[in-house]
């Protein structure tokens, strides 16, 4: 990023590194899934093509990221494990909670019609992420039960639920008859009223699911004479087991016990109250303005295996304004957002109580729907491309305390953005002109503003000419509609770091909105306003 006298607000980002010895575990679970379930007629209680898609998704993150080496899931929630060691992003609990989850939506989004070739994706889906950052092992195994405990548990209650509703009762009414029913009773009721063994059930839905990798042998060549040459390789696959927080199911996949150890003979069941004690959350300070800035992971291998044009793709910055139009019109909490290049980033209001300001609920549904939206709009700028790997992002958040610093942060993204623009696009015309990536990179190290005016010059080219996209990035905040009257999202480009853009639209650094909390008068205590 360019050097600014702006820098001065990166000193608000918090450090959120997970110790070592720590096992890290990211959590993702469906964001209002049971609305999308029904929206994408899901089938009760389970449906074997969404779980077969979601364990395809999680097949994937294993095979992309080296460091996941177990997940489990069940239903819309998965969770993956990373070795003990692990360094993955210097473990900084916001940037691996975010890109798992928003490469685990994107894929979902991609993978759409290979489960569901005769369904239309109507609405994205997105997902919850946060860590848990297990003490040790034996946290990781109570951990490991309590979430298949979950499974067993949740999954009889819904397949009796269902059997109900489609005998006749209504919701309400299977609710009732199995209010304070036990695990014996609801087999009973599914054997004797719908002749069903809860144990010949599909493992699939009793049991969950677990991405694994296992070790297998691998052709890569054959010799002249026909005969193959192997070599090992770690693959990743999905098997199904009654128990896995047990040391039979460890002892069975010798990649667990190499990268995280042995676990326990047994553990007695332990209150979910205690797992949750280990969730690594934080809930940012009130009064504040949140910023959550999304970056591009490995945007420019993206750029290069699509095509992209250099220094600047317009179809490209176009389909990431119109992604950070859609969240502004599903979160009403964002007032503003500010993007160049792979980057974007979303103002929340000062007083927003969105998820009781947790953060890694915050950035994490941020991250997911924009990378879910990306993937769904991606045909309506690039209608003849389909892209080789799905795009994913990583994010933060950060608290800023006043309206000065909120701006300056703003205007540090601005001089980037134009910093960063007038060198690339120098850069890539010395590229185009004959020079090779060295030989740019060294003409134009050092160089000021003035010298690569000069340069672009001798190309033809008036740098202030440019679209003013590139130069100036673009802005994304609620508008008065001239001819209705009413509020629309709209995208402008223009300059955010001079005082007079806040002026003409005070109303989105509108401070005077009262918090959700405020004092009782004559008294020390809290309420909290409905």
């Amino acid at each position: 990023m360019a050097n600014s006298k702006y820098e001065y607000v990166k000193c608000f980002e918090a450090e959120d590194e997970v110790m070592y010895p720590n096992i890290i575990v990211v959590q993702i679970d469906g964001r209002e899934f049971g609305s999308f379930s029904e929206k994408q007629g899901f089938e009760k209680p389970n449906d074997e093509k969404a779980l077969n898609l979601m364990n395809a998704c999680a097949i994937k993150v294993l095979e992309n990221f080296s460091d996941v080496i177990f997940a489990y899931g069940f239903s819309d929630e998965y969770s993956f494990v990373l070795k003990k060691e692990t360094t993955f992003y210097q473990r900084r609990a916001s940037k691996i909670l975010s890109i798992i989850v928003s490469f685990f939506s994107s894929t979902f989004v991609t993978k759409w019609k290979e489960f569901f070739s005769q369904k239309e994706l109507s609405v994205p889906p997105s997902f919850h992420s946060r860590v848990i950052s297990c003490a040790s092992m034996e946290v990781l195994q109570a951990y490991l039960l309590w979430r298949q405990t979950e499974c067993h548990t949740s999954n009889l209650y819904n397949t009796c639920l269902w059997k109900l509703v489609f005998s006749g009762k209504s919701e309400k009414e299977a609710k009732e008859i199995l209010k304070g029913t036990q695990k014996q009773e609801k087999n009973e009721l599914l054997f004797q009223q719908f002749g069903i063994n809860y144990k010949d059930l599909p493992q699939i839905f009793r049991q969950g699911s677990c991405a694994i990798k296992i070790k297998v042998e691998d052709i890569v060549k054959y010799r002249e004479n026909g005969t193959p040459v192997k070599r090992p390789r770690k693959k990743a696959v999905i098997v199904h087991s009654e128990n896995i927080a047990t040391k039979g199911f460890w002892k069975n996949y010798s990649f667990l016990t190499e990268e995280l150890g042995l676990l326990a003979e047994g553990i007695n069941k332990i209150k979910p109250e205690y797992l949750r004690s280990f969730q690594f959350e934080s809930k940012l300070m009130l009064s504040t303005w949140i910023v959550v800035r999304i970056d591009g992971c490995h945007f420019h291998r993206f750029c290069e295996d699509n095509g992209f044009q250099k220094p600047n793709n317009e179809q490209a910055l176009n389909l990431m304004n119109s992604c950070a139009v859609s969240l502004l019109e599903m979160f009403k909490d964002i007032i503003f957002a500010y993007g160049v290049s792979d980057e974007y980033s979303f103002v929340l209001k000062k007083g927003s109580l969105l998820y009781q300001r947790r953060s890694s609920e915050i950035v994490s549904a941020i991250v997911s729907l924009f990378s879910s939206m990306y993937v769904m709009k991606w045909k309506e700028f690039f209608p003849e491309k389909e892209f080789k790997e799905p795009p994913y992002f990583d994010g933060r958040c950060v608290c800023y305390p006043s309206s000065e610093i909120l701006r300056d942060y703003l205007a540090w993204r601005q001089v980037d953005c134009h910093i960063n623009n007038q060198y690339n696009t120098c850069f890539w015309l010395l590229v185009k002109s004959g020079k090779s990536r060295t030989e740019a990179q060294s003409s134009l190290k050092g160089t000021q503003t003035q010298e690569k005016n000069e340069l672009l010059a001798q190309f033809g080219i008036d740098y202030n000419a440019l679209p003013i996209m590139f130069r100036m990035g673009s802005s994304v905040f609620q508008d008065k509609d001239e001819l209705t009257g009413n509020d629309k999202v709209v995208v402008e480009h223009c300059n955010i770091i001079d005082t007079s853009f806040w002026k003409e639209h005070p109303r989105i650094l509108d401070e005077e909105e009262p918090l959700r909390t405020i004092l009782r008068p004559h008294s020390n205590k809290m309420l909290r306003v409905s």
